[in-house]
């Protein structure tokens, strides 16, 4: 049965619990706009200790986190970055470059690899406990080909669902070699690092082109289904753009989180709204200047 990694810093996992738990209290009553207090309960530490340790780790407060929850932020992200794609591409952000404050390289697939469905790959996993909860992380010598949440707190189901993805592949629990992906992803480390952070892609031409297209969507930046339609030349293919935006095996790192409707709504997301709505702020604070975060 899989577990989370003994070698994890106790306390540390103590704390991605304790803040998971004050994330899921905010979202769930951002609309009651729950104070200090309230939250601070609920993470079980003092006022001063939850309020100090919760920005360190967003690079907000909880209170401007609050604020970023909320579907009018969602509409002036929108409004804002309207031709974000576009952007991306005119400055260089596509195929092996830069992912925002990331760097990632990515690499496909062949045809008969994908037909393989994982034929002689060795596939390292680990669960690490993040603050938006159990996170699974599996990489190959080739790169990092899934994360995803789990929602039970073994995380037998994100490994079951990894498993039947590549079926042929040898499974190898090994939590030591994943913990930097985690890291990355996170943010543990406080930094991008200097070696590009590579993923292998396994998915048809049409859902790799997709998922590319995400990675040039900056971070704390939103765009929507039909801008993302337009940036792989097919304005038309919102629903198809939709459900390969559904299949991203690597979340977070393919930012399929930052895909929202036209209107501000956040939905339809693989994880949980509640999550994708925690992500979303959480990036926005990190892509805030220093001087309006401490606001």
């Amino acid at each position: 049965m899989p577990c989370l990694n003994p070698a994890e810093d106790p306390v540390d996992a103590r704390r991605h619990r304790a803040i998971a738990a004050a994330i899921r209290h905010l979202v769930d009553h951002w609309q009651d706009q729950p104070g200090l207090d309230e939250l601070a309960a609920v993470a079980g530490m003092s006022p001063f200790h939850f309020q100090r340790l919760f920005t360190q780790w967003a690079g907000i407060s909880p209170k401007r986190f609050l604020q970023f929850l909320t579907l009018d932020n969602a509409k002036r992200l929108l409004a804002a970055n309207q031709s974000v794609l576009d952007v991306a591409l005119d400055v260089g952000l596509s195929g092996p470059s830069r992912l925002h404050d990331l760097f990632v390289a990515c690499e496909a697939m062949t045809p008969g690899e994908y037909k393989a469905l994982g034929g002689g790959l060795t596939i390292r996993w680990g669960l690490h406990p993040t603050p938006f909860g159990p996170s699974l992380v599996a990489a190959t010598e080739r790169g990092v080909c899934w994360l995803s949440f789990a929602e039970e707190e073994d995380g037998r189901d994100a490994l079951a669902e990894m498993a039947a993805a590549w079926p042929a592949a040898r499974l190898v629990e090994d939590a030591d070699a994943t913990r930097p992906v985690a890291a990355r992803a996170f943010r543990w480390d406080g930094s991008a690092g200097s070696e590009p952070l590579r993923l292998l892609m396994k998915g048809t031409n049409f859902q790799i082109k997709v998922w590319e297209a995400l990675l040039r969507i900056p971070s704390g930046a939103v765009v929507s289904y039909e801008d993302v339609a337009r940036a792989i030349g097919q304005p038309t293919a919102m629903r198809a753009v939709g459900a390969a935006v559904g299949r991203n095996p690597v979340c977070v790192l393919i930012p399929c989180h930052r895909v929202i409707q036209k209107s501000g709504i956040i939905h339809n997301y693989r994880y949980g709204v509640p999550r994708k709505r925690a992500l979303l702020a959480w990036e926005q604070g990190h892509a805030m200047p220093e001087d309006e975060a401490a606001a």
